[in-house]
């Protein structure tokens, strides 16, 4: 009988792996409680009306219908018993004979889960929309506020976190309010919304070099973002933010300030790692599992620096394809990771990157960003009409997306 692979979260590392066993003897099931595939680098520009959800999410089943080896399950996981190599989810149970892990992440609000009823988060396009609803809705309710402090309480937009996410929001909001939207209204002038980024630390893209962030720091500035550094939050509530320097009367706050790994580490009873990872070896196993693997975000992979490889799609990839392997072949050889560079792009023409010894910044890396965010688009359609959406956007400020839906409110 074929070995059983069983691959939970169809996510960037879980569809590497998956599509890294094409041409195995092998039968994969791919569990997931969703049922699409989902480009997470490009969820700000759902949220920001860039973009529409169907053009950065694919149905799981037609990107993996011609690989005959796979079945695909929508459900959510219960629970793993490694003892009778089991996992158990809504739809019943499914058995394994490896198991890869790689559900990813979710907020984390530092000890403080009442914050999360009062934020919008980026994680799911079920977020990315109920985002742009709420902030489309912040100009319309600021359109028929009765008084000048509630309309500049609705046109008063915090994000927290400095890291790509927040900056990249920061970014795109204050486009959309200066630019997209400046003719759309009567009562109120959308360019003199008020855009703030708050980052606790010294410095907004701590992962990149200190001069990128400085540039990433200059271009939000110049697009008349508030970046408030050194700058923690002592509270979030349904009319502000409190930070140490006073408070900020919002309405709408969007949080880009921490991510805690899925519940993974709880299904296995194993003790979790740095923000609940998954502990693993060299070889991505599961420490103490010899056929349960962990990658991505679900994953704490140890290096000498002791923080961990970062979080980003290009470690779930590699190590995804490097699990496929090792799960059909085995091998000796331990997992390495490739750091392939990173981007943050600011706005219209602006952004930052470094790859490999190169560091850069403005037109240039926002070239090179459009670039690969459109290489790494899974089909020929999403990457024709990304690239004439943003074309279009870059030709007229104009956003297409700018829909409140009934199901976004809900």
């Amino acid at each position: 009988m074929a070995k059983r692979i069983v691959v939970i979260g169809a996510g960037f590392g879980g569809l590497s792996c998956v599509r890294g066993l094409s041409k195995s003897d092998v039968h994969v099931t791919l569990i997931d409680k969703e049922n699409h595939h989902l480009f997470q680098p490009l969820l700000y520009q759902v949220a920001t009306a860039g973009l529409s959800p169907a053009d950065i999410a694919w149905p799981a089943r037609s990107v993996l219908r011609s690989q005959r080896n796979v079945s695909v399950l929508m459900a959510s996981v219960e629970s793993v018993d490694t003892g009778s190599k089991t996992v158990v989810h809504s739809a019943g149970s499914t058995p394994y004979d490896v198991l890869v892990l790689a559900t990813g992440a979710t907020h984390s609000f530092f000890a403080h889960p009442e914050w999360e009823r009062h934020c919008l988060g980026l994680k799911t396009l079920n977020d990315a929309t109920t985002a742009r609803s709420r902030i489309l809705s912040a100009f319309e309710q600021a359109e028929a506020a009765p008084s000048e402090a509630e309309r500049d309480a609705w046109l008063t937009l915090v994000i927290v976190g400095g890291g790509p996410t927040g900056v990249e929001m920061a970014g795109s909001l204050a486009e959309l309010s200066r630019r997209t939207l400046e003719d759309d209204f009567r009562s109120i002038d959308p360019r003199k919304a008020k855009i703030v980024l708050l980052e606790l630390g010294p410095r907004l893209l701590t992962a990149f070099p200190e001069k990128l962030s400085q540039d990433a720091l200059d271009s939000l500035q110049r697009l008349g973002v508030d970046v408030r550094l050194n700058e923690g939050v002592t509270e979030i509530s349904e009319v502000g933010v409190t930070v140490p320097s006073g408070s900020i009367p919002c309405r709408t706050v969007v949080w880009a300030a921490g991510v805690k790994a899925s519940p993974a580490a709880v299904w296995l009873n194993a003790e979790p790692g740095p923000a609940g990872r998954v502990v693993v070896d060299d070889h991505c196993r599961v420490v103490g599992h010899e056929d349960v693997f962990a990658i991505g975000d679900t994953a704490f992979f140890p290096t000498e620096d002791g923080k961990g490889l970062p979080g980003v799609a290009q470690t779930a990839m590699q190590q995804g394809r490097y699990v496929a392997g090792q799960a059909t072949r085995g091998g000796d050889a331990p997992f390495r990771y490739r750091d392939l560079g990173i981007l943050a792009t600011i706005g219209r023409s602006s952004a930052v990157a470094k790859i490999g010894r190169s560091e850069f910044s403005g037109f240039f890396a926002w070239a090179v960003w459009i670039f690969i965010h459109l290489r790494s688009l899974l089909t020929v359609q999403s990457k024709i009409l990304v690239f004439v959406q943003w074309a279009w956007a870059y030709l007229s400020y104009s956003r297409g997306a700018r829909l409140i839906t009934r199901l976004d409110r809900d």
